[in-house]
């Protein structure tokens, strides 16, 4: 690989700790951080003469447990303030999750998680809807998605500054409000947001159809995504193939962040990472429950298909249905550049496996016959 793999095992074993980001947690926090860092993780007893192949498989395990519970509790604090402040000035606050946590692909054991903050007082509906045809909705209002929001996103600005005087509240950015450090053992991205209820929520009534509407302050507009439409689909896919999916999504996050340490830009979002590889082969993630090498077999053809085939990959659509995943040129050279470290990875763990492979540049496909049958112990 481009990096000395030493490091990239250091860097691994850094983000999944979470001393990589030390600086963004409390005292208490980061001591408790750091006390746990010392342990060796378990992936890192694996391949111990094989570091090529550590990396790989300590690249496709979730984050320990305990750190996601720690983020999903900070979240939980703050929606606890936000709430009690808020509705004491006459909103109505409701809160959930999108993002890699709640769907298990987050990588960094100090993540930031994203937490909806939904006024529940104002909606907006597709017209063509079951629900509007019958005439359930309560008649037409002056007020504007710009307008609700912007309130919402200045008071909830308010409100989490004086709920926690002592955290850094990041107001910079034109869809999230970012708090961290002072009492809070996790940053929180707060979003201040609506529902939309599309029209197939209003057929089903079911959450994962219903729509959620941000601010992007900059411009300023709404902006609508199905977040919840986009973590059930990878989770059931995910699922039936036993946990397969979301290694795959896992490596590919932890190869970029590596790939970008080492200077190498990787302009391929999280989110559409992880909807690349929600069309690649399942039955091939699969075997990756006993053999779980095929996943980083399975993940790089499926990249290297499509860095080869620019027209295919622009037939992707997102697990949602919302929109295209290669949507820009940009998009486009990040994953062929994906696609290049998956590569190199790949070969090298092939040789690891198979060192007569080592005498010679392997062909991909010979690197992907080479690992995708291999039990790793342990």
């Amino acid at each position: 690989m481009a990096s000395d793999i030493t490091r990239r095992i250091e860097r691994l074993r850094s983000r999944r700790a979470g001393t990589d980001r030390l600086e963004r947690l409390t005292e208490a926090a980061r001591n408790a951080v750091l006390a746990k860092s010392l342990a060796e993780q378990p992936w890192q007893k694996r391949a111990k003469n094989q570091p090529h192949t550590q990396y790989a498989l300590g690249a496709m395990r979730e984050v320990d447990e305990d750190y996601t519970r720690i983020s999903i509790d900070t979240a939980t604090r703050v929606g606890r303030q936000l709430l009690s402040s808020l509705t004491s000035t006459g909103y109505s606050i409701d809160f959930r999750l999108q993002g890699s946590v709640p769907l298990n692909v987050h990588i960094r054991g100090v993540s930031d998680v994203d937490l909806l903050c939904l006024d529940t007082g104002f909606l907006t509906y597709a017209t063509a809807g079951l629900r509007n045809q019958r005439g359930l909705y309560t008649s037409p209002t002056s007020k504007t998605t710009v307008g609700v929001l912007s309130a919402l996103r200045k008071d909830s600005e308010a409100t989490l500054k004086s709920a926690f005087p002592a955290a850094v509240v990041d107001v910079s950015g034109s869809k999230a409000i970012k708090i961290s450090g002072g009492s809070l053992a996790r940053p929180v991205d707060v979003v201040p947001s609506h529902w939309h209820d599309t029209e197939a929520f209003q057929a089903s009534g079911q959450e994962y159809d219903r729509g959620v509407t941000i601010l992007n302050k900059a411009v300023p507009c709404g902006i609508d995504n199905l977040p919840f439409l986009h973590i059930k689909r990878i989770a059931e896919r995910c699922d039936a193939v036993s946990g397969g999916l979301r290694k795959a999504i896992r490596l590919c996050k932890n190869v970029k962040a590596d790939a970008e340490e080492d200077g190498t830009a990787v302009g391929l979002p999280s989110f559409d990472i992880a909807a690349t590889m929600f069309h690649a082969d399942m039955s091939a993630l699969r075997q990756g429950s006993m053999y779980e090498l095929a996943i980083l077999a399975e993940t790089q053809r499926h990249l290297d298909f499509l860095a080869r085939s620019h027209e295919q990959a622009k037939l992707l659509v997102v697990p949602d249905g919302s929109r295209r995943i290669f949507d820009s040129a940009s998009k486009l050279t990040g994953l062929n550049r994906l696609s290049t470290e998956m590569d190199e990875l790949i070969r090298q763990v092939a040789k690891e496996q198979k060192p007569l492979l080592s005498y010679s540049e392997p062909m991909l496909s010979e690197t992907r016959s080479a690992i995708a049958s291999v039990y790793v112990p342990a």
